[in-house]
């Protein structure tokens, strides 16, 4: 069986697919303990990959096409390595790869431009398939090496760090984290219906944490849930704590809610009890990893009428992943689309349409589990 002594593995795109990739570094360190492993992702995306111990070092790339700093790049990676592996299926991705090794493994695209060049300098091509799991998916990158029977798969989760002091002094039981901000307005699950559920948590005593990034999105999204309490009930903790951080507050609460995003991943990859709610999105590609799972998708497309409930993991960390409707007269959910306008800016009626109360009800089944002794 062949030998690899330095693998660069590329992942050009957003943190949420990087988290989704540990479990094939964690596969690779296994098939070739020997080897230095090198990551090479977007400047800002690479936070989950944090104090991995199957790394060698991460390597950021700018988003920005300037071939000035490419050609640089280019220079630097020219052969280092004998294996890369290409998660993504788009042109810089490729670039990189052919540069960096003369042997590669690479997602191809089933069609599309593109498609004929990638297939011939890719050793060890894989299709990309609908409905399959992402973290499959990477993993079946390494099928030449390597098989995934029998095999059980878990997400890393980054190196976790303190909070900040005056925030770690606000901690208490029954605590839900909530994340309501979504980078695109298809996978935003109405504002209003968050503010129903976090007044009916608040109104049981629990303890509620809002999450977010410092940008404008997530602070305006959150802003006008800051009325509802103040700490310790309900703390504002979004722009305040980096990736690993919010690894460290998810692993000491009793549950988590939140929508098809990066920190609805983390979550489930330490372990906390969670919601998640998909709307357009086929979670047979994109739900939450439950840990240990063996190497099977462990979602559905759609869950059964009438409620399309899903429920996976263990009874220590049960997931819930909750879709929405279809339109009236449609059975068009998850349509895999941006939205019902098929752009990222597009409203989602699927998720209008999930109501409040009925994902309070799940979370209020896992605050109820969590009080139950092991």
């Amino acid at each position: 069986m062949k030998e690899f002594r330095r693998i660069l593995v590329i992942v050009t795109q957003q943190i949420g697919d990087v988290l989704l990739m540990t479990p094939l570094i964690d596969a690779a360190r296994l098939r070739w303990p020997l080897a230095q492993i090198d990551v090479l992702g977007f400047t800002g995306t690479l936070a989950p990959l944090q104090g991995n111990p199957a790394l060698r070092s991460l390597i950021e790339v700018s988003r920005e096409r300037s071939w000035r700093g490419r050609f640089a790049l280019l220079r630097r990676l020219w052969r280092r390595y004998d294996l890369a592996v290409v998660t993504q299926s788009g042109d810089r991705a490729f670039l990189y790869g052919w540069v960096a090794a003369p042997e590669r493994s690479a997602l191809v695209p089933l069609s599309g431009p593109g498609r004929s060049w990638k297939r011939l300098v890719t050793q060890h091509p894989l299709l990309g398939g609908r409905d399959r799991h992402v973290v499959i998916e990477k993993l079946r990158l390494l099928s030449p090496w390597l098989s995934l029977e029998g095999r059980t798969v878990s997400v890393v989760p980054p190196g976790r760090k303190p909070l900040p002091a005056d925030l770690a002094a606000l901690r208490r039981s029954r605590s839900v984290v909530v994340h309501v901000p979504s980078m695109w307005r298809y996978k935003q699950w109405p504002v209003e219906h968050y503010r129903a559920v976090i007044a009916a948590l608040l109104h049981d005593g629990v303890q509620v944490w809002l999450t977010g990034a410092g940008n404008d999105n997530d602070r305006g999204l959150t802003r006008g849930l800051l009325d509802l309490g103040t700490a310790p009930d309900l703390i504002d903790a979004v722009g305040r704590l980096d990736f690993g951080q919010v690894g460290e507050l998810l692993a000491g609460v009793d549950a988590y809610l939140g929508p098809d995003t990066s920190i609805t991943h983390l979550a489930a990859a330490v372990g906390t009890p969670l919601v998640a709610l998909f709307g357009p999105t086929p979670p047979t590609e994109w739900g939450p990893w439950p840990q240990g799972h063996g190497a099977a998708n462990p979602w559905l497309r759609r869950g059964a009428e009438p409620d399309r409930i899903q429920r996976a993991g263990t009874p220590r960390a049960p997931i819930v992943l909750m879709q929405g409707p279809s339109r009236a007269g449609q059975d068009c959910v998850p349509c895999g689309r941006a939205g019902c306008d098929d752009h990222r800016d597009s409203r989602s009626e699927c998720l209008e349409r999930l109501a409040p109360e009925v994902v309070l009800a799940e979370l209020r089944a896992l605050l109820a589990r969590s009080r139950v002794p092991a």
